[in-house]
């Protein structure tokens, strides 16, 4: 009778079970991990030659069905879990084992060998533990992130010694990534912008630049990232209210595959370059009108040397008895001449740098003409007042020059008083001991001080410390020369005398002018009387290539008592010396026709005849002319002149005559 219950196995069954076993023995020996499984009660069930290679266990551990805490006590015993009773870590272990969890975790063995412990469990109880010598990795990882560490650290250094090299340069330098957006600015870039160099990383330029600015600058950001080198200048405004000119470049960051990653930016400050330039381009333009008002100058002064002559004449016939109010509105006529003669004058003056003439002036007298001239020409809203405490007091001084100075610093006042004000002009006596002429930079002794006052909003000290510096003006870029009051300087400098400022911010302004002073009456003609004839019929030569002011001259030297022949041509002139023994003296015009000029013409008349007398005429002095005109010697009459003029002149050349 057969039994139910399952047979024993065959002895050629448990021969096979043994084969396949010692070949799954076999395979997990070779891995190159170590293995390990225990059963549900703890015990050891398979492993591999592994484990216990890689982790130096006893292989008397290496028998199925060996308890767990076994492998526990001895690698405990060895303290690899650390300092502690054994048998406490070893049942800590052993509980946490019981659970059955899923576990990873790396232990560090004392040999610094690093072993990735990895268990799962079972369907059945029990788990599956691989163990992984990851000592390499770890190493390598450690060395990788040691290399990052030195890396970052090196590369950290490099943006600080950057920082601090872009820092220190005088220019305006930044990266702009895709936005575009701010990646980094030095000091000076983030500073114009109101920023720090760490506040700015990250905004886009739109926000940094603003709403007024940014469209201005958004077309060459687009076509610096489109991988274009761009060039471009902007104006700022900035808080303090000063408008700032920047010259900006802009460099794309591109890859070898053609893509930009970004853009450079330098930037430099060219207001003062602006200002140069605008003060080099008002310079040239002086200069220009300095060639075009010579010119003019000798046409003009030709033009008012036949009103004066002619007007001169008609005074002459206004001594008759017929006549008795035609002086009254000749001498207006007069006085118009010689205005526009000192016009000129000091257009040349400033223009070319010609020398002034200057003379005893009565300075009550000038300080009232400007006066006379300023109440014309000021707004309705600036009272004017003239306080003249001391009338005798006299100068000597080119009269056009000082005039120009207090209508420029009346001018100046005028700016000052928007609104309208109150502008005085006061003449006083200064008499000056040693210390207080040193003090001033001055010579001790008499002086005139004259006051140019207004009521407007003054100077703080920055604008009155710079008051005087060539180009220096704190009126709108463009408007203003800052030549005025350093033209002032020069005039006042020029006749041995000083000038300070006196100004507060919004209490007024108040320029001091001190000029080297005399006094006492001086008879003084005002030329339009005509005077005795000098001369009983003596021949003199004129020679002016212009017709009209040819026959004014004629006839004041007629006047004077001289018979006159009159040549429009220098060649026919030296004929006529060559030829009239009886010739006395030349009269002749500096600017002569074609390329002979009135010095030349005077050297070769002194070639010819050496004893003659010659004067000449000039509407204007080419530059260059004063050194010929010293080295013939010749007196020269300034158009337009009056008949005393003419008179002394002639009378100081015949007086010479060696004959």
């Amino acid at each position: 009778m057969q039994s139910d219950s399952n047979p024993l196995p065959t002895a050629r069954e448990t021969d096979a079970d043994h084969a396949r076993l010692d070949v799954l023995q076999a395979a997990l020996d070779h891995i190159n991990q170590g293995f390990s499984v225990f059963d549900a009660e703890l015990n050891l069930l398979a492993w591999n030659r592994g484990l216990f290679e890689m982790l130096d266990l006893p292989l008397w551990l290496a028998r199925r069905g060996m308890p767990l805490e076994d492998f526990f006590r001895v690698i405990a015993g060895r303290g690899e879990y650390g300092p502690g009773d054994i048998e406490t870590m070893v049942r800590r272990r052993l509980e946490r084992a019981a659970l059955f969890e899923s576990h990873s975790f790396e232990r560090v063995r004392p040999n610094g060998q690093v072993i990735l412990v990895a268990g799962a469990p079972l369907p059945q109880g029990g788990f599956v533990t691989t163990y992984t010598d990851v000592t390499h990795e770890r190493r390598h990882q450690a060395n990788l992130e040691q290399t990052v560490l030195e890396r970052t650290r090196a590369l950290r250094q490099s943006e600080d010694w950057l920082r601090l090299v872009t820092d220190n340069v005088p220019a305006l330098i930044a990266y702009l990534g895709p936005g575009p957006v701010f990646r980094f600015a030095n000091r000076a870039y983030a500073k114009w912008f109101g920023h720090t160099p760490v506040s700015i990383i990250g905004r886009t330029a739109e926000e940094v630049a603003g709403p007024e600015l940014f469209p201005d600058l958004a077309p060459h950001f687009a076509r610096a990232f489109d991988g274009h080198a761009v060039s471009y200048e902007y104006a700022r405004k900035l808080s303090t209210g000063r408008l700032a000119h920047m010259r900006s470049t802009l460099i794309p960051d591109r890859t070898l595959d053609g893509r930009t990653l970004g853009c450079f930016v330098l930037s430099l400050d060219i207001t003062d370059q602006k200002r140069s330039e605008a003060a080099l381009a008002q310079a040239q333009r002086m200069e220009a009108v300095g060639q075009l008002s010579g010119g003019l100058a000798h046409d003009f002064n030709n033009l008012l040397t036949i009103v004066t002559g002619n007007t001169l004449a008609l005074k002459r016939l206004a001594d008759e008895p017929a006549m008795p109010d035609l002086a009254v509105h000749l001498d207006p006529i007069l006085h118009a001449a010689e205005r526009g003669a000192d016009l000129t004058r000091r257009l040349l003056a400033f223009a070319r740098g010609d020398e002034g003439r200057q003379d005893r002036i009565r300075l009550a007298g000038l300080l009232s003409n400007v006066g006379r001239l300023l109440s014309a020409s000021l707004p309705r809203t600036v009272a004017i007042e003239t306080e003249i405490a001391d009338a005798a007091l006299e100068a000597v001084i080119d009269a056009a020059e000082v005039e120009n100075a207090l209508i420029n610093l009346a001018f100046n006042a005028r700016d000052a008083m928007p609104d309208g004000g109150t502008l005085k002009l006061c003449l006083s006596r200064r008499d000056l001991d040693e210390n207080q002429a040193a003090s001033l930079g001055l010579s001790a002794g008499l002086y005139a001080e004259i006051l140019v006052c207004d009521t407007g909003s003054g100077m703080n000290e920055e604008t009155l410390r710079q008051a005087f510096d060539p180009f220096f003006t704190t009126k709108a870029f463009g408007t203003g020369s800052g030549l005025g009051l350093p033209t002032v300087y020069g005039i006042v400098a020029r006749t041995g005398g000083g000038i300070d400022i006196e100004s507060k911010k919004d209490s007024g302004t108040k320029v001091r002018m001190l000029l080297p002073a005399t006094e006492g009456a001086r008879a003084s003609g005002d030329g339009s009387e005509a005077p005795e004839p000098i001369a009983a019929g003596e021949l003199v030569l004129l020679v002016d290539d212009e017709h009209d002011v040819a026959e004014v001259v004629r006839d004041q030297l007629c006047a004077l008592g001289f018979s006159v022949l009159v040549s429009n041509d220098p060649a026919d002139a030296l004929d006529l010396v060559r030829e009239v023994d009886e010739i006395r003296a030349v009269l002749s015009d500096i600017v002569m026709p074609g390329r002979t000029s009135g010095t030349a013409f005077a050297e070769t008349l002194r070639s010819l005849r050496p004893d003659l007398p010659v004067a000449l005429m000039s509407g204007y002095r080419q530059a260059g002319g004063g050194r010929a005109l010293e080295e013939i010697a010749c007196p020269v009459l300034e158009k337009p002149f009056t008949t005393r003029m003419l008179a002394q002149t002639m009378s100081e050349i015949l007086a010479h005559d060696p004959s």
